[in-house]
C-alpha cells in the first residue's frame, strides 16, 4: 500500500503547466507591446533633430502608434486571471512604465505641461489605480511617477541639444558663441538655431515638477532614488540657462516671444 497519494502531484503538475502557459502568453503579449513602444520612441526621438514647427507632426505620428499600444494593453488585460494582477505584474511592469513615459512626453511636447490622469487613461486605454482600490488590470500610481522622472531626463537632453546646435552653427568669433555642454548627446540639428526660449521653459517646468515630488513622502526605494536624480537634472538645465543668460540672450528671447504673441492675437 502506497503511503503517498500520487494524484496530488499530478494536480500540482497540471496547475504548474497552466500557470506556465499563462506566463508564456503574457510574455508574448508584452513583447508585442514593447515593439510598439520602441516604434513610438523612435518617432519621438526625432524632436532632438527637428525644429519647433515640426513637433506637432511628430506628436501626431506618435499618437497614431498609441492606437496599437491600446490594443496590446487590452489583449494583455484579457490574459491576466481575475484578481491575480499582482501575481504577474512584474512581467509587464517595465514596459507599462515606458508607455506611460511616452504618453507623458508626447503631451508635454504638445502643450508644455504635465499630463493629467484622465489624459493618460485616454491615451493608453487603461485605468490608473490612483486610490489603490482596483483589483482588475490597471496602471499603478508608481508607474506614473516613474514616467514623470523619465521625462525630466529626456527634457535635459532636449534642453541641452538646443545649446549644442547653437554652439556648432555659430562662428568662433561670434559674441554669442556658447560653450560645449558636456551633458548633451550632440544631436546637432535638434532645433532651429536661436531657439533660446525652450531651455527657459523646460527649466521652469522641471523645477515645478520637482517641487511636486517634494510633497510626497517617498520611501527609500527605487522611486526615491530616481526622484533624487531630478535634482541633478535641474542643475544641468540651470547650467544651460546660465549660459544663455550670461550672454544676454534671454531678453531677446522674451521680447521675440512677446512680439509673436501680439502678432498672433492681432491676426
Amino acid at each position: 500500500m502506497t503511503t503517498v497519494d500520487l494524484n496530488f502531484f499530478d494536480k500540482i503538475q497540471t496547475s504548474m503547466d497552466s500557470e506556465a502557459k499563462i506566463k508564456d502568453e503574457i510574455r508574448q503579449a508584452v513583447r508585442d507591446f514593447d515593439r510598439t513602444c520602441r516604434a513610438i520612441t523612435a518617432v519621438l526621438n526625432q524632436v532632438h533633430a527637428s525644429s519647433s514647427s515640426e513637433m506637432p507632426a511628430i506628436c501626431d505620428n506618435a499618437l497614431h502608434y498609441f492606437v496599437d499600444a491600446r490594443g496590446h494593453l487590452t489583449k494583455l488585460a484579457s490574459l491576466v486571471p481575475e484578481k491575480q494582477f499582482y501575481k504577474y505584474n512584474d512581467l509587464w511592469n517595465r514596459t507599462v512604465q515606458q508607455a506611460c513615459f511616452l504618453a507623458t512626453f508626447t503631451t508635454y511636447l504638445q502643450y508644455e505641461r504635465l499630463i493629467t490622469i484622465a489624459e493618460l487613461e485616454e491615451i493608453l486605454g487603461v485605468k490608473v489605480n490612483i486610490n489603490n482600490d482596483l483589483q482588475y488590470f490597471h496602471i499603478s500610481i508608481e508607474d506614473v511617477l516613474h514616467s514623470f522622472v523619465s521625462m525630466t531626463n529626456e527634457l535635459v537632453r532636449l534642453s541641452s541639444t538646443n545649446i549644442s546646435h547653437q554652439n556648432l552653427v555659430c562662428r568662433s568669433n561670434s559674441p554669442h558663441r556658447l560653450r560645449y555642454c558636456p551633458q548633451s548627446r550632440l544631436a546637432v540639428n535638434s532645433v532651429t538655431a536661436g531657439d533660446y526660449s525652450r531651455p527657459l521653459r523646460i527649466s521652469k517646468f522641471v523645477k515645478d515638477l520637482g517641487s511636486g515630488f517634494q510633497l510626497l513622502n517617498l520611501k527609500n526605494d527605487l522611486l526615491r532614488k530616481r526622484f533624487d536624480g531630478i535634482k541633478y537634472d535641474i542643475k544641468k538645465i540651470e547650467e544651460v540657462v546660465y549660459d544663455i543668460s550670461l550672454r544676454g540672450l534671454t531678453t531677446n528671447t522674451v521680447s521675440s516671444a512677446a512680439t509673436a504673441m501680439v502678432t498672433d492675437q492681432s491676426a
